[in-house]
């Protein structure tokens, strides 16, 4: 492979101090007056505007945004005094596309494209805010200016987000002004292999992926074995509903999981690396290759990094979606071109992993914590968190909550702190009913969780678990049991099939649901729903499996009432499960203008024009067009 540059350790820090004088503007508490707006008007010599391009904005036209605002900025002839940067994520998802200006951390929320023109006239050249752009607290009912100020952000500590938002992740030397690569440089240099892992586990890293096992003790088992050959593998096969933790940070900072599979790489004994990603990924797909590419430009990938005798690469591998592919042999095999399927172990990949040889494996936010951990040392991370969790970690707040986003939280930080402090509390004034952590191998906890810490243990002990980080907020209006099914459909659809347990059991389980909310269901199908998910959880082969059943013992425990009403009453009191509803008209509030029947697909709605119009229950499908048509609330659900 041919270099068009090879680093020394001093090239290395000649491009950080060169880079670090663009991006010292963007860090936190640099303008001591933060409530002073800066523009060209108020002699501000140089500006950045900061344009959010993770996926969520580029869906919102934030790429339409950043040519706006340079094709602005080009018009007014003020380019060498003003730069367009496209980042990360920034988190705040729910008031994206975001633009920061800096060096004054205004924060602009819902930008559209064609907002760029007064951003640039406005703030840029006038030195005045754009006051309709800026964040409204819902409390104060006042604008805020600066991110450090809004509730948001407020409780959150950024270490594996610490680039989002922050770097343009396809420009390597901005990663590298942000101290980037020097861990990988000091440990090639000052420290041994041995070391290096000794470090990662004092700092207390825990695998992120959903089992939390001791990231530095993985390491160890990898380097412990010899072989020709080892793999380091990084696991970007991100399958939770609503998760999108992995992806952002691909797409905000791909350099901090290159630099740290090489960390690894040094550590075990390997040169080679696979990233397995899923190919719906395309943006985090992007950015990694370009990300590859320029690392092997400078000879921070390739043969002999950084002068030593280190030899480290890295290759992409790409994922159909399949959620079973998480679990990391059932990946293994996948890029070995098999079946997604996972295998009994031991023999764990440690020992006997991609084409046999000893692997190890780590999801992205594992990785993206591993580079700071070096630079900044095990008993900083370690101050971090709870004592047998240590560090932040990384949330995809989704579902019915204000402020739906990317989070990352100290360990230790309570659901309600989440949910109500950074999350904004539920919807529409809506009452909390329950939250999902873990995703599909998670549970559903309720109010009497709120005020638990969020860590492995605390959660494992409520029912659910941290899996890899996905968080849906539920309200009065959802059904506990559709939820419960809602999940184990998903699970059905992805098993791989190879154990009866989950791929007969989960089937025998999604059954009793479906007739549990077709309003067929006995007591003896809640008892047989408890049974079965007990014998699924200690014999299916893989985690998928032994997890499953999360989902419904969680709600059968937190929600049995939900279920005994399914089962004697045929009633859903959230409304939800179609075959329980009973669909009326209001004869005092029907007015007859036939709205209803000339909406209705089943042709179950008679009544004479200007007449009170009858529901026929035998016709009606329950889709709800009738009371979405009626302009006159005539239409009411029992």
């Amino acid at each position: 492979m041919n270099h068009a540059k090879t680093l020394t350790i001093d090239d290395l820090n000649t491009i950080r101090k060169r880079a670090r004088a663009a991006l010292e503007l963007r860090e936190e508490n640099t303008v001591e007056k933060t409530d002073q707006c800066c523009g060209l008007a108020t002699g501000t010599p140089h500006l950045q505007l900061l344009c959010c391009g993770g996926t969520g904005c580029k869906a919102s036209k934030s790429h339409e945004i950043v040519d706006n605002l340079k094709e602005a900025i080009k018009k007014h002839g003020i380019e060498s005094k003003v730069e367009v940067v496209t980042t990360g994520c920034f988190g705040f998802c729910e008031k994206g596309p975001i633009v920061k200006i800096i060096p004054d951390n205004t924060f602009y929320t819902q930008v559209k494209p064609e907002d760029a023109e007064e951003i640039v006239t406005t703030h840029i050249i006038g030195g005045k805010r754009v006051e309709r752009l800026l964040y409204v607290d819902p409390k104060t009912e006042k604008s805020v200016s600066d991110s450090k100020h809004m509730d948001f952000y407020r409780k959150q500590k950024r270490i594996a987000l610490r680039n989002c938002g922050l770097i343009d992740p396809e420009n390597i030397d901005e990663y590298i002004a942000r101290d980037g690569y020097q861990a990988l440089a000091h440990c090639l240099t000052e420290r041994t292999p041995e070391e290096v892992i000794d470090i990662i586990k004092k700092s207390g890293l825990r695998g992120r992926g959903g089992a939390g096992f001791p990231t530095g003790m993985k390491w160890g088992f990898a380097r412990g074995y010899q072989a020709d050959h080892k793999y380091v593998v990084c696991n970007a096969d991100e399958g939770d509903p609503g998760a999108f933790m992995d992806r952002s940070i691909m797409e905000g900072d791909p350099n901090s999981v290159i630099e740290a599979m090489a960390l690894c790489g040094y550590c075990i004994g390997s040169s080679e690396g696979l990233i397995y990603i899923r190919a719906e990924y395309p943006l985090a797909v992007h950015r990694l290759k370009v990300a590859i590419e320029q690392a092997r430009e400078y000879g921070l990938l390739g043969k002999r990094i950084l002068g030593s005798d280190f030899d480290f690469d890295i290759e992409i591998r790409y994922g159909a979606g399949a959620f079973v592919c998480g679990e990391e042999t059932a990946l293994i095999h996948s890029m070995e071109g098999k079946r997604g399927e996972p295998t009994l172990k031991p023999p764990f990949p440690a020992e006997s992993g991609y084409n046999g040889y000893p692997t190890n494996v780590n999801n992205v936010e594992t990785l993206a914590n591993v580079p700071i951990i070096i630079t900044k040392g095990a008993d900083w991370f370690a101050s971090i968190g709870t004592e047998k969790s240590k560090g932040t970690k990384v949330f995809a707040l989704a579902g019915k909550i204000n402020n739906v986003g990317l989070i990352e939280v100290p360990m230790g930080t309570t659901l309600r702190e989440i949910i109500y402090d950074i999350g904004g509390g539920v919807k529409n004034g809506k009452k909390f009913k329950a939250v999902q952590t873990g995703g599909p191998s998670g549970g559903c906890l309720t109010e009497k969780h709120l005020d638990i810490p969020i860590d492995y243990e605390s959660l494992g002990a409520a029912g659910s678990m941290m899996g890899s980080g996905g968080m849906i907020v539920m309200d009065e209006d959802d059904c506990m049991v559709s939820v419960a099914k809602f999940y184990l459909e998903f699970t059905v659809g992805e098993s791989c099939g190879k154990c009866t347990p989950c791929r007969i059991g989960n089937k025998r389980m999604l059954e009793i649901l479906t007739r549990i909310t077709e309003g067929k269901g006995t007591m003896d199908d809640i008892e047989h729903l408890k049974s079965l998910a007990a014998t699924i959880k200690d014999t299916a082969l893989c985690g998928l499996g032994q997890t499953s059943p999360n989902p419904i013992l969680s709600t059968i425990d937190n929600f049995y009432d939900e279920y005994v009403e399914h089962v004697k009453k045929h009633v859903c009191r959230a409304k939800q499960c179609k075959a329980l509803l009973t669909y009326t008209v209001n004869p005092e509030k029907c007015k007859g203008c036939g709205a209803c029947a000339r909406n209705c697909p089943a042709d179950a709605i008679m009544g004479d024009v200007r007449k009170p119009h009858v529901i026929n229950p035998f016709k009606c499908i329950r889709c709800g067009m009738c009371q979405s048509r009626c302009r006159f609330d005539a239409i009411h659900v029992f």
